[in-house]
């Protein structure tokens, strides 16, 4: 079949995201029943979004509006041109940009892995040398590509997203994983119901046979520099872009050929912490080792039996909101302050429970760094038959 030239008007409608305030500046408009998609949610999601870290109330919503599901979103700032598809109604600001398909012209789907493979890097080219990255929805309706006929672009979709479903159910499993974790750590250490909890004397919330120890007992701060040419270029390297929010675990990472100046080293099993803003709860073990950004602190268990204990404790929400009680202040970015970090009373337990605490943790790591890897790896053979399928080099 041919493809023809055509822009975005012509196979859909676009329109801009609307919220004239920031969360910081005026709470009022959220915490409602109305999900707001920011660009991090957009980054962060696979081939369509279904979570989301703000809300609206219906203030808000009322200087907003809500997009239908299975709306492609499109930032056009901070993260420019990345891509996902509305998996629910909600609302997004005007830093994101929605496209609506016309169902006789164009399946979303197609629109949205085009973009990955041929727009983004043609959008960039529009931000070169401005102060400040961003894309306009006239540059967008200015970009002319080859579009093939309707069920092509379904028969290509489909293709592609066979891999997104299973990288997307990996997703899920990894989230479970995630939650049981937290599960069993806030029933063991917050409700104490930990195993023989029945026959515990506690006084004063310390079951006999605990104790409270500052966190700097457990874990230390690595500040390993290293220059990223050292490297090879395709080494691990993870930015807080690549740190999604109350996560336990980090799943994306970038290389080195991206970045330039110094960096932290960390190994396998350190725990990143993101310290701008320690409210955004960007924290989690790296599953590989690599280099980090200078925003990120690096914490490493005093050992190994200790990883899942102070895993744990640092992806808490009550260490995270602790944190940033207590972080640096007199600065638009304000910081969490390791020093303060270290004093953070930690309910340390006997050895039996620490022992039964790291035989559930451990295989739950272990299982998530799997599916991490299968994601991984199942993304780069949806990436390498990309550009084939969206060129017409492979026919299907």
């Amino acid at each position: 079949m041919s493809w023809r030239p055509q822009k975005l008007d012509q196979l859909g409608t676009l329109s801009r995201g609307r919220s004239r305030h920031r969360p910081r500046d005026a709470a009022h408009l959220y915490g409602g029943p109305y999900p707001f998609i920011q660009t991090s949610d957009v980054k962060h999601s696979g081939l369509y979004i279904r979570e989301y870290q703000q809300t609206y109330s219906e203030e808000g919503l009322r200087q907003s509006k809500i997009w239908p599901a299975g709306t492609l979103c499109i930032t056009i700032a901070a993260n420019i041109a990345d891509t996902a598809i509305l998996g629910i109604d909600a609302c997004f600001p005007d830093s994101v940009i929605g496209f609506t398909a016309d169902e006789n012209k164009s399946d979303v789907r197609f629109i949205k892995y085009l973009f990955d493979a041929t727009i983004q890097q043609r959008v960039r080219q529009f931000t070169q040398g401005a102060a400040q990255d961003n894309l306009s929805q006239e540059k967008l309706l200015s970009i002319e590509f080859l579009i093939p006929e309707l069920q092509e672009q379904r028969r290509i979709a489909s293709i592609l997203s066979a891999y997104d479903d299973l990288i997307a159910n990996n997703r899920r499993r990894i989230q479970l994983l995630e939650e049981a974790a937290r599960l069993l750590y806030r029933e063991w250490f917050v409700r104490l119901r930990f195993p023989g909890h029945e026959h515990a004397k506690i006084r004063d919330g310390i079951p006999e046979g605990w104790k409270k120890v500052p966190l700097g007992q457990l874990c230390v701060e690595v500040r390993e520099i290293c220059q990223p040419a050292s490297l090879e270029p395709d080494a691990p390297y993870i930015g807080l872009e690549h740190m999604p929010r109350r996560s336990i675990a980090l799943s994306e990472w970038g290389t080195t050929e991206q970045v330039t100046s110094s960096k932290h080293r960390f190994r396998e099993n350190d725990i990143l912490f993101g310290k701008i803003r320690p409210y955004f709860h960007k924290v989690g073990i790296a599953l590989t080792e690599g280099i980090a950004s200078s925003d990120a602190i690096v914490i490493r268990p005093a050992s190994q039996e200790l990883l899942p204990l102070v895993l744990m404790v640092t992806s808490s929400d009550a260490f995270v909101a602790d944190t940033a009680q207590k972080m640096k202040e007199g600065s638009k970015m304000p910081r969490a302050d390791w020093k303060q970090m270290t004093q953070y009373p930690v309910l340390y337990p006997s050895d039996n429970t620490l022992w039964a605490l790291n035989d559930f943790i451990e295989p739950i790591l272990q299982q998530i760094k799997t599916l991490v890897f299968s994601n991984r790896n199942l993304a780069v053979a949806r990436d390498l038959l990309l550009p084939k399928l969206m060129s017409g080099e492979v026919a299907v």
